[in-house]
């Protein structure tokens, strides 16, 4: 075995220990943008996503309005913040009355419990305990608040910082939108700045139509699903809430979380139809309207979405659901849309790459092969 020429080793460590030391000042300026940025991702993910679904509807103004993009964008923003963000800040203020509500009645022993079925013992495993808890509930309540006082406490204390939190995110909503604005209003140059970036990662055929595929994916998870499931959830909580229907922002922050799970919203209208009906307080004109009501928005998503959804999601709902729940943990209520769309995106490019890989597997339509 010949020895390697000093000269010639002398020179690949010296470029070997440059490719290091740029790899190392690349990698430490990328953590220093990431922490300066940090606090914004959510938001400006939030906002990218709000500007690439509105865009085409930002475009169809823009060109009634002599190709202005800036008075479009703003009319556009303006318009989407009264008809979203206003009921929005309704539900959410509703959720902090009903927490409210619930923590002064339990202060003041004016909460009644209804008395246990029968039935309720034959629940199996926890039949009997519950049957003994809840009658306890109906007989002493006040003495089984006291005994559960701490665990009580943790949960009206977590349940205020949720309500807290959901004050917080609201106050980003807006923000989310005028950023998309800005964003909308400059969208030609952004669009050929992301195709760029793509082209440079993949190529200049396979990153064309990844482009076309993240904007498709973007646009569709987001009016389709999320979308979808958000416009149902505030059309069911304002019906409760005229309704007067007990937790009309907890039961559609239910609606929320079914919609994207594909769940229909009768699961939570009809109980409340119930409710109204059980109730005796309301006149038959009355009931039938809210019952009128809360079915149509219940049945809201079979309109919503052919009009919405387009050709469909090319995802799983169980991935859709993952990244929402995921994101609302990670990042509230707006982590819920950015965490559902990017969950999204990202098992669109990774069933892409391991159908390069299966010969059996079709590729992604529009996706061209990888070159040899």
């Amino acid at each position: 075995m010949n020895p390697i020429d000093p000269e010639i080793a002398r020179r690949l460590a010296s470029i070997f220990l440059d490719v290091l030391i740029r790899a190392a000042l690349v990698l430490a300026m990328v953590m220093l943008c990431y922490r300066i940025f940090a606090p914004f991702l959510t938001m400006m993910a939030w906002a990218l996503i709000l500007a690439v679904t509105l865009f085409p509807l930002h475009q169809s103004i823009a060109s009634r309005l002599g190709g202005r993009q800036g008075l479009a964008a703003i009319l556009l923003v303006l318009l989407v913040i009264a008809l979203i963000a206003a009921p929005t800040a309704i539900l959410v203020m509703s959720i902090g009355d009903s927490v409210h509500s619930f923590i002064t009645g339990l202060q003041t022993n004016t909460i009644v419990i209804p008395p246990p079925r029968e039935a309720v013992r034959n629940w199996p495993l926890i039949g009997t305990q519950a049957y003994a808890f809840w009658s306890q509930a109906h007989s002493d309540l006040p003495a089984l608040v006291h005994n559960m006082q701490p665990k009580i406490g943790e949960l009206a204390r977590g349940a205020l910082g949720v309500v807290a939190g959901l004050g917080g995110e609201m106050l980003k909503f807006p923000i989310s939108f005028i950023i998309a604005g800005i964003i909308m209003a400059f969208g030609h140059a952004g669009s050929r700045s992301i195709n760029a970036i793509f082209r440079r990662i993949a190529g200049d055929a396979r990153g064309s139509a990844l482009t076309k595929l993240s904007t498709a994916t973007v646009r569709a998870v987001a009016l389709g699903v999320v979308g979808v499931a958000f416009i149902q959830a505030l059309l069911i909580g304002l019906c409760l809430i005229v309704a007067g229907v007990p937790l009309p922002g907890v039961l559609a922050l239910i609606v929320l979380i079914l919609g994207i799970a594909q769940v229909p919203a009768l699961v939570v209208s009809l109980p409340a139809i119930a409710w109204i009906w059980s109730r005796g307080e309301y006149s038959s004109t009355l009931a039938i309207a809210y019952t009128v009501l809360l079915l149509v928005a219940g049945m809201a998503d079979n309109v919503l979405k052919p009009m919405l959804l387009g050709r469909g999601v090319d995802a799983p709902m169980p991935i859709i659901l993952l990244g929402a729940l995921g994101g609302m943990a990670s990042g509230g209520i707006l982590g819920m849309f950015v965490g559902a769309t990017l969950f999204a995106l990202g098992y669109q490019i990774f069933m892409l790459w391991v159908s390069e890989a299966d010969p059996n597997m079709p590729l992604r339509e529009g996706i061209p092969p990888a070159p040899p």
